[in-house]
């Protein structure tokens, strides 16, 4: 038994000891005793979690002049009652709040008052739900305007609450995908006019400004011809499992749901996420949070901007002007953010140290699922990451950081440029023996800088990235990483199968990647497996020993400082036996994902 340990439930009471008979009942109560024993500590303080929902009024901040740092060569521990065990309580950290006061219409939908509340997504009985959407775009025949759209079609003036709509707009760059709210919706008796929140209408037309003579023609490109999908309005509510706010009067929002076959008013659980951040730590070290479902957490810029501009990555605009990026005048040009903006997460570490999640899930969350940024000797191990709105793993200017072991899938469900793991400007970074599946861009990206150096991509299984949005892969590099060979990335051992989306690599080295060796991967069912010819060129990186099934272009001909040797291509058809009867493939295989399970 530690020196040291405090009990939380729901069942509890804050005014109580925090015992395992008398815990305390929020996570706040159990801190604040934590807090006051961390100064002469001679053990591990340990918060031990009961079973249960325990639903947030406030983010759980941790803070280094708080207190909540271990002290003393130990730690403070939070976890799940019986941790590590076939006993271990399942213990939930909501944002959330139950939706209740429901009614039925004549047509079978739900609605509830939900007061200020707009959310995107919600949970039903333990599932995540999207909002309603018409996914065949505008009706009839539509012009893009300076304001919007015009279109013959009257059937938008019949949308009720146009300023609840938005816009989705896949492909707005290949890798891209935008958003943007609609300002309002009027018309006669043969056209509509639908007009887009401004300023988002006129920076999108700033970032989306694009020319792709590889098209052929002159190489127009209006990625913002017209939006694909339409979401959140009553008149798309078909399909059982969505819902669409109203918000007729400010403060006086409405939510409605057409329920599933089975589900029952009284008996179907709704919540909506309410909290944008769940776990907020800064500054603080000898931290541990382990066991925990990370759930139900909101994120409302698109609203506060009128919409949400992706460019690459985590990144978008939402200040600042705009840098033309020349590519070549056989290729083309575009536009990326002077100013970029990554996308937040609900759980967050900044200028932390010697902190570690693991066993944890992270699910149903409206933002990404972590960040770490500024910090240094942190781990991320043994933890899932799904039905995330945006990415599953992001690390921002640290060092030493390990993410090992974990299973990342079906995020980006939002923001679908969102990689599952995404690692910017950091050094000696290991992502290792993870599992990635279905996302709808890259797999994992490691975006290099000054400070990037010593980034290991060891043995991960990544299969059906690319979902959605072009130009990416199962793993893409950009940018110097480090100033040597010795120094710089090693992506080793992995295996990428199924990169599904049209114009896609395998193994994705690209604008101005140096300094990254490439030894060992298996790439099955990508467009190709490599490219050797990017803008602005690839300097110092080799590509040695790899299992791929098809030759690359050029890979005789590679760029000067670019090494292509002892790569094995095999027959498509009977490539998985193949590479199993080879005994180095075969190695790689039986390394590549989580350590421990069967596959």
């Amino acid at each position: 038994m530690p020196e040291n340990g405090f009990f939380v439930s729901p069942d509890g009471r804050d005014d109580g000891p925090g015992t395992a008979d008398q815990p305390f009942a929020t996570p706040k109560g159990a801190q604040k005793a934590a807090r006051a024993v961390t100064t002469g500590m001679t053990g591990d303080v340990i918060v031990t979690f009961t079973a249960g929902v325990h639903r947030l009024e406030e983010p759980l901040t941790f803070e280094d002049t708080a207190g909540d740092s271990g002290m003393n060569g130990f730690r403070v521990i939070y976890q799940a009652h019986g941790y590590g065990t076939a006993s271990q309580a399942k213990v939930e950290l909501s944002g959330g709040r139950e939706i209740t006061g429901w009614t039925t219409g004549d047509d079978g939908i739900w609605t509830a008052p939900i007061g200020d509340l707009a959310p995107r997504r919600l949970t039903v009985d333990g599932r995540a739900v999207a909002r309603a959407a018409r996914t065949v775009g505008l009706p009839g025949n539509v012009t893009k305007i300076a304001t919007g759209y015009v279109t013959d079609s009257t059937e938008p003036q019949s949308w009720p609450d146009p300023a609840g709509m938005e816009f989705v707009y896949p492909g707005v760059y290949p890798w891209s995908e935008a958003r943007l709210a609609v300002a309002s919706i009027s018309g006669d008796a043969s056209s509509t006019t639908i007009t887009i929140v401004q300023p988002a209408f006129d920076n999108a037309k700033s970032l989306y400004d694009a020319k792709w003579y590889g098209a052929g023609g002159d190489g127009t490109w209006d990625g913002l011809a017209a939006p694909s999908v339409l979401e959140n309005n009553v008149a798309f509510l078909t399909e059982p499992g969505t819902f669409a706010v109203s918000r007729t009067d400010t403060g006086d929002h409405v939510l409605h749901y057409r329920p599933r076959p089975g589900e029952e008013i009284g008996k179907t659980s709704v919540v909506a996420p309410v909290l944008e951040a769940l776990i907020s730590g800064r500054g603080v070290h000898d931290l541990v949070l382990r066991g925990f479902t990370f759930t139900d957490a909101a994120w409302s810029g698109p609203a506060r901007t009128g919409g949400y501009l992706h460019y690459h990555g985590n990144a978008r605009h939402e200040q600042g002007g705009f840098q033309k990026i020349d590519l070549g005048a056989d290729v083309g040009y575009v536009h990326v953010p002077a100013e970029p903006v990554q996308l937040p997460a609900n759980v967050s570490l900044a200028s932390v140290g010697r902190v570690s999640l693991e066993g944890n899930h992270f699910t149903r969350l409206g933002a990404g699922g972590l960040l770490i940024e500024d910090s240094t000797d942190v781990e991320v191990r043994a933890s899932v990451f799904d039905e995330i709105s945006g990415s599953g793993i992001a690390v921002h200017t640290s060092t030493r950081v390990s993410v090992e072991d974990n299973l990342v899938h079906h995020i980006g469900t939002e923001y679908r440029g969102s990689p599952a793991v995404l690692v910017v400007e950091s050094a000696e970074t290991a992502v290792a023996h993870n599992e990635i599946h279905d996302v709808p861009h890259n797999g994992i990206v490691i975006t290099g800088g000054e400070r990037a150096k010593g980034t290991q991509v060891i043995s991960n299984l990544v299969e059906r990235s690319m979902g959605k949005l072009m130009d990416g892969g199962g793993i893409y590099l950009s940018g110097p990483q480090g100033s040597s060979f010795a120094g710089g990335a090693m992506v080793r051992g992995n295996v990428i199968r199924d990169v599904l989306t049209s114009y896609n690599f395998g193994l994705y080295a690209d604008y101005g990647a140096a300094w990254i060796t490439v030894l060992g991967n298996i790439v099955h069912r990508a467009d190709t497996p490599i490219v050797l010819q990017v803008g602005p060129p690839m300097e110092n990186v080799a590509f040695v020993g790899n299992f791929w099934d098809a030759l690359p272009d050029t890979y005789d001909t590679p760029p000067e400082t670019v090494t292509v040797a002892g790569n094995t291509v095999l027959p498509k058809e009977s490539f998985d036996d193949a590479v199993r009867a080879d005994p180095a493939g075969a190695d790689i295989l039986a390394r590549a994902g989580r350590r421990g399970l069967e596959r």
